[in-house]
This record gives C-alpha cells, structure tokens and sequence, in this order.
C-alpha cells in the first residue's frame, strides 16, 4: 500500500466490529503502521480525512500522557446540518472509523482491560456551529473590520467592554466593565475571564465585537460587545 487514500475499505470497520460472548474486542485497522511516530500518524490522518471527506474540513490535535497518547480530531465545517442528534451521531461514527483504521484495539469488558495504538475524540467544533449560523443568517452581524489577531493587539487595559447581547441571563447585560489584563488565551474583563473563539468564530467593526458560542442547542448562539478605547 503506497497510498492510504485509494486502499479499498476494510470488510469490517471498528463500529461494525462485535465482542465476543466472553467480552473480548479486538479490532486491526488496515492502516495501522506499528512504532509510527505521533506526528507522522497526525499527518497520514489528516490527509486521509480531507480525502475521504472532501467537503469537509476538520482540525486535529495530539497529546501524550502517562496512559497513551490521544487523537482529538474536530469539524470545523461541513455542508449537511447537524442539528439533530442522530445526524451528529452518524457523522461522528463515520469519522471515527475512519480514525480507527490507523490503530488496534483490543479490550475485554469483563476483566477491564484495553491496550490500543492511541485514544480518538471526534468533537463537533464551535466553527462548525458558527458557519452554519452563517449560512442560516445570523441575528446581530458584525461587519469584519478587525481580525482577531490585530484585535488582541489593539485592545488595551483600561478599555471597557459593554455586554450587548447574550443567548443567556446574567447580570453583566449592559454593563460596562474595565478589561483588566490582555492575554494570550484571554481577556480578563471586570474580574471574570473572556476567551476567544477561533478566529473563524470572531468578528469586529472598531466598536462591536461578535463572538460566537454556538452549539447543536443554538448554532447562531453568540455575545456580543461594545468596545470603547481608554483616551490615550
């Protein structure tokens, strides 16, 4: 096999993989290459799923730790709606076997016991949320002026932030609160902390700034700001 995108589909994927009376489960995926190196796995996978599906885009991110190593593997936009809970199921199995065909698994129920070539996740992204709001229409649209980047460089403390609008009730609705400390992760606003969306997820004029939260719940499901700049 020279190119794992055109290998034909094993006869039998890991979510149609039974176990035995006794508990046993014991899968082989057709691409599993033994002793492969964490980053080199990423990236055969990656490639694999922007193959396999095409109108799709996903993010990936690997950790180790004293148990394994993990695979998180995110959508980040896809064209169906995946709203309903059985859809979302569907997708998330299908991308999941996907994952599984470059690993092993063998566990039994009964005794508690699993080794396996790495830990998967397949998360539906807040992107992903954010980009069918997008394609519905979304309620209080901020025209994009100001990257998130530019925007963390801008920002200030001793700028204040007004909380216009939020999907839920808190005590914060209207009022204007001193940003405290810009940081790389966050900002810390009046005490509580804000932390940015992937940049996908962001949006700012110079004064309003739309961040999007949304979920299967409320895929257009945001906050949204008003910026004022301290007076230099």
């Amino acid at each position: 096999m020279t190119d794992d995108t055109t290998t034909a589909q094993p006869l039998r994927l890991y979510s149609q993989t039974p176990t035995d009376d006794r508990g046993n489960f014991h899968y082989q995926g057709d691409l599993h290459r033994a002793g492969e190196a964490l980053a080199d796995l990423c990236r055969r996978i990656e490639r694999h799923l922007a193959t396999t599906f095409d109108d799709s885009r996903f993010g990936l991110r690997s950790e180790t730790f004293a148990g394994g190593r993990k695979i998180t593997v995110e959508l980040v936009d896809h064209p169906a709606d995946l709203t309903a809970e059985a859809d979302r199921h569907i997708f998330e199995v299908m991308v999941r076997d996907q994952i599984e065909r470059f690993g092993f698994t063998r566990s039994n129920v009964y005794q508690d016991y699993l080794s396996c070539a790495f830990y998967s996740e397949v998360r539906i992204g807040k992107t992903y949320w954010a980009a069918l709001a997008a394609r519905r229409g979304t309620a209080h649209p901020v025209e994009q002026k100001l990257t998130l980047a530019a925007f963390r460089k801008t920002i200030k403390p001793g700028d204040t932030m007004t909380l216009v609008h939020a999907p839920f009730a808190t005590r914060n609705l209207g009022v204007a609160r001193t940003v405290e400390k810009v940081r790389s992760v966050d900002l810390v606003i009046g005490g509580s902390h804000l932390g940015y969306p992937r940049a996908t997820g962001f949006a700012c004029d110079g004064r309003m700034v739309r961040i999007a939260i949304g979920s299967e719940r409320d895929p257009d499901a945001h906050l949204l700001y008003e910026w004022d700049r301290k007076a230099a």
